[in-house]
């Protein structure tokens, strides 16, 4: 009997990446192959990211590392990278294939026509314009944790100065709700309990369909989905934070207290600049809407350091808004340039010693404020956890607002949502005890 061919789907970058990876994977799966999470396989498929010059960096490290461990498999990279970059990737030793950001799931069709020619040759190159590209059919029916990605949004016409994705990604493209609540029900229906909507401007939900849809239709209908525990967000642009929004969403049910915003930056100035549709003012009053319609909410962050003509006073003003927020955690990171944007052209570029100076401060203040955060997590012990892994005796899981918690535990816990005590902490997690008399939730 022949053996099936063998696959390993790598992903670089955002729940997008991860969630596109999955649907990847199944395609494979389908057509007969079997998918390996380790070890040489006959492909390799590299779903890349451009995000910064690093994530260029390592995509180009995985591509190598994985064209080595199998010099006789074959490499496809597809995602952001081979997008924007086609030519340079497929300059890279080892890559057969080139897929850019539409159609990735032909990349299927590419790996069965590499295994039957049987030889390596120069790469195709298959990137082509995202201009009047639809929303690729995709659908995921399995999810490895106790969470499932579910991509319902494609593309963005924000345009910042510093972003290279919105030429990666193309224009706005929406999931059709009916598909997008189908998707969720089956997930629900094999074990799933909390989901992450997610998408490039996942704010613009909608604004490509027919029928005025916003995401808060979308939501609603998501929500009222029997069976699912938890309905998260991706990452939220603080413009999309205003009174009425805030006051429909809190009203749903389900909707995880723990909101990620693309801060960016906490000075007017620099915002302008980065041609963000906010200010200072817009995002602090964002920011306390949530705080008062989620008391209870955890918010998370990404703010760039060291954008061009950033002054050491705008530099404070970022770092107050990352005090004042009290943020759980701060995903801080210095201004990398990337190609084709206005921002690589700006002058007053910041040297890097000094980005590398204020993303360390960003990232030592908001160690101070999860600190606090757990704190003050300890004044309400009580807790319903999503346990999703263990690690040296420890169940580890989180709370809806994505407080992560670990128990002592002689078994592994994955998948019951239990009742736990909080007991202490440590500089990144909670400490607890489960409470035996709860009895547990099997998904």
């Amino acid at each position: 009997m022949r053996e099936k061919p063998t696959v390993r789907v790598l992903t670089l970058g955002c729940k997008v990446n991860q969630y596109e990876s999955e649907a990847i994977a199944e395609a494979f799966l389908r057509d007969g192959f079997f998918v390996r999470k380790r070890g040489p396989a006959d492909v390799y498929v590299i779903n890349t990211c451009t995000v910064t010059a690093e994530a260029d960096r390592k995509a180009g490290q995985l591509i190598r590392r994985a064209a080595a461990e199998n010099p006789a498999g074959y490499v496809i990279v597809t995602g952001c990278t081979a997008q924007n970059a086609p030519g340079a990737v497929a300059a890279i030793a080892g890559v057969d294939d080139v897929c850019g950001n539409r159609d990735k799931l032909s990349v299927v069709a590419a790996a069965k026509r590499l295994l039957a020619s049987g030889k390596k040759s120069a790469p195709t190159l298959r990137v082509t314009p995202l201009d009047g590209a639809p929303f690729e059919p995709m659908r995921i029916t399995r999810f490895d944790r106790t969470r499932a990605y579910v991509k319902v949004e494609d593309g963005c016409e924000n345009h910042c100065a510093y972003c290279a994705i919105a030429a990666a990604r193309g224009p706005v493209r929406s999931k059709p709700a009916s598909e997008a609540v189908a998707e969720v029900a089956g997930l629900v229906a094999a074990g799933c309990r909390e989901v992450v909507l997610t998408g490039i401007e996942i704010a613009a939900w909608g604004r490509d369909l027919d029928g005025g849809q916003n995401l808060l239709d979308l939501l609603f209908a998501v929500c009222r989905l029997p069976g699912l525990d938890r309905v998260r967000l991706s990452s939220l642009d603080p413009a999309l934070l205003r009174p009425a929004f805030v006051e429909k969403l809190a009203a749903l049910p389900h909707i995880a207290p723990h909101f990620h915003l693309s801060v960016q930056s906490g000075s007017s100035a620099v915002l302008a600049a980065m041609k963000r549709k906010y200010n200072r003012e817009q995002l602090l009053a964002a920011i306390a809407l949530l705080r008062r319609y989620f008391p209870e909410a955890e918010l998370t962050a990404d703010v760039i350091a060291g954008f061009p003509g950033e002054t050491e006073a705008d530099f404070a003003d970022t770092l107050s808004v990352v005090r004042e927020a009290a943020f759980l955690h701060v995903h801080a990171f210095p201004y990398s340039k990337r190609a084709g944007t206005p921002a690589a052209t700006y002058p007053d570029q910041v040297p890097a010693a000094v980005k590398k100076a204020r993303t360390a401060a960003l990232i030592a203040a908001g160690a101070e404020e999860k600190i606090k955060r757990l704190e003050r997590a300890l004044s309400m012990p009580r807790r319903e956890v999503l346990f999703e892994t263990y690690e040296n005796g420890f169940a580890v899981g989180h709370t809806a607002s994505f407080l992560e918690v670990a128990a002592p535990s002689p078994v592994p816990l994955h998948g019951q949502m239990r009742t736990v005590t909080l007991t202490g902490r440590t500089d990144t997690r909670l400490l607890s005890t489960v409470e035996p008399e709860t009895a547990a939730k099997k998904f």
